[in-house]
């Protein structure tokens, strides 16, 4: 089996183990950590042969691209305390912790390199937390804490890890100039991210296609990444302000097939790459092993030390950060969402998994110093990073469904169906505000009037039934009987048309493109 066959068996484990995982009530993942883990003590399975340094560049823009798009600006806004309070205190918090355990406990490891190792564990993973935390059924609040804690820690742990691995490197450690650094990394990302977002949406009005559009998004992270990492910026802020303000500024009400085709392609996407970065972490476990050296039990018991403080420090921090925004939150922003009581304080504290940034950082740890030696502690480094992830991922995501339904914490189900029936009035009334106008300058016969309007009121009621009372809900569910019907009649005659269409394109003479072209056209409409 050579490299590109494992590749193939990634891409295909990734998509079986979504409804596998939906089946087991396990988050995907996890269960894709766990297929590389077997894949990579399997005696037939190639050795990963992946140069560290491009893990991050080809991994994390598509992932944190796709993360960004099920979430809104509002949501940061109104988060931005406790999600300074995780991606940013936390982050330093546990940075400096482990670094001063692994320091006092593993022989030989200097401050710097075991500052490498507190920055690379401290990051929960945004793509680990929001796959399990949307399979369990979380409150969304927890959900959009969760998220922006993943994608904005990231931030803060890569440029502690760079100048911890610089100063490792060169043997000098300058605070200001690490500083400056964070400041510079902050200022070149937004910079970028804002510039190239609005160089997309210029080319996205001349490509007008939304297949080129979706293409086009495909580009961009990458783009933003590597375009902020060459400018001395922060690639993770880069890709996150470029698809925020993407998000903001390309909403296009009237672009319904280029917004699904959009949201189909990422959600591809996502589930391809997904499962191609927790397999690899899985199937670097061999090779982790092979950096012991003998020393399995003594290096275990390091690692073990290490996740005891990650999952320690995160639980002591939590308790009283959630303290202190319900104290901010009752006084001043109603807006804020939070943890509303101790068992979701809890589930937020297991829900902290390590993933994929952790790996590559791990992996990307320099072999030698700037003088020829090794890296000091690189091996040791590299097994303590896997055993953290391993553990946080695989044991806390196994057990987070069994300790959501134990604590009985649950999605607010009311508050969901309030907002859809908020939005299916709003939805209505614009409806039948817009057909006035148009009543007022066109001339409609009586019949058309009356369905036009009758048209109106379904378009709320369809989204939420509960919005009209027993009477007009029993009018319109005879009436949407009678739509199901005719919906059915039309989803076989187009269904016929569409046969007869494809049917050409093996008759002798008959232009593939143009029967191609044909049949998307009867696509959209059976879409519409």
């Amino acid at each position: 089996m050579d490299q590109m066959t494992l590749l193939f068996l990634l891409l295909l484990g990734a998509v079986v183990t979504v409804p596998l995982g939906d089946r087991l009530k396990l988050p995907a993942p996890v269960l894709m950590t766990l297929l590389g883990v077997l894949m990579a003590f399997a005696s037939f399975v190639p050795k990963v042969d992946i140069p560290p340094e491009i893990i991050l560049p080809a991994l994390l823009p598509p992932l944190l691209y796709a993360s960004v798009q099920r979430t809104s600006w509002r949501q940061f806004a109104a988060n931005k305390r406790p999600i300074f309070l995780l991606a940013v205190a936390l982050v330093f918090l546990t940075t400096a912790a482990v670094a001063a355990v692994a320091n006092a406990i593993v022989p030989g490891l200097p401050i710097a390199a075991a500052v490498a190792l507190g920055a690379l564990v401290a990051p929960p993973d945004p793509v680990a937390a929001t796959a399990v935390a949307g399979s369990v059924g979380l409150p969304r609040r927890l959900v959009s804490i969760l998220e922006g804690e993943g994608l904005f820690n990231d931030v803060t742990a890569i440029v502690l890890y760079h100048v911890a691995i610089a100063a490792a490197v060169s043997g000098t450690f300058s605070l200001p100039e690490a500083f400056g650094l964070l400041v510079l990394s902050a200022v070149v990302a937004v910079a970028v991210g804002v510039a190239l977002g609005w160089i997309t949406i210029k080319l996205m009005g001349l490509l007008g296609d939304a297949t080129l559009q979706v293409g086009l998004t495909l580009l961009v992270p990458f783009i933003s990444y590597v375009l902020a990492e060459e400018l001395m910026g922060s690639g993770v802020l880069a890709v996150l302000t470029t698809a925020l303000f993407l998000a903001e500024h390309t909403a296009d009400a009237d672009d319904v097939l280029g917004r699904l085709t959009g949201r189909t392609f990422w959600e591809i996407v996502d589930t391809l790459v997904t499962g191609v970065a927790f397999g690899l972490i899985g199937l670097e476990l061999h090779n982790v092993f092979g950096t012991a050296d003998g020393r399995e039990l003594e290096m275990a018991g390091w690692a073990l030390a290490v996740v005891a403080v990650v999952v320690g420090v995160r639980l002591l921090y939590l308790l009283p950060a959630t303290w202190l925004a319900k104290r901010l939150h009752t006084r001043r922003d109603v807006s804020e969402e939070i943890p509303t009581s101790w068992r979701e304080t809890v589930i937020m504290w297991w829900a902290g998994m390590r993933g994929v940034a952790s790996v590559a950082l791990a992996l990307a740890i320099p072999l030698e110093t700037d003088d020829g030696r090794p890296f000091p502690g690189r091996d040791e480094i590299v097994f303590i990073a896997f055993a953290v992830i391993m553990v946080t991922l695989v044991f806390q995501g196994l057990t987070l469904p069994w300790l959501v339904r134990r604590l009985g914490v649950r999605a607010d189900t009311d508050a969901e169906a309030a907002l859809e029936k908020d939005l299916a009035v709003r939805a209505a009334k614009a409806a039948r505000q817009r057909l006035k106008e148009i009543e007022e300058t066109e001339d409609f016969p009586e019949e058309v009037t009356e369905r036009l309007h009758r048209l109106a009121y379904d378009v709320g009621a369809r989204i939420s039934p509960e919005m009209v009372d027993d009477e007009r809900r029993d009018a319109y569910a005879k009436r949407a009987e009678r739509f199901q019907a005719v919906s059915r009649v039309q989803r076989e005659m187009m269904s016929a048309a569409r046969h007869a269409v494809l049917s050409a394109r093996s008759e002798p003479g008959a232009d593939p493109e143009v029967v191609d072209r044909v049949l998307r056209q009867l696509d959209v409409r059976s879409l519409r």
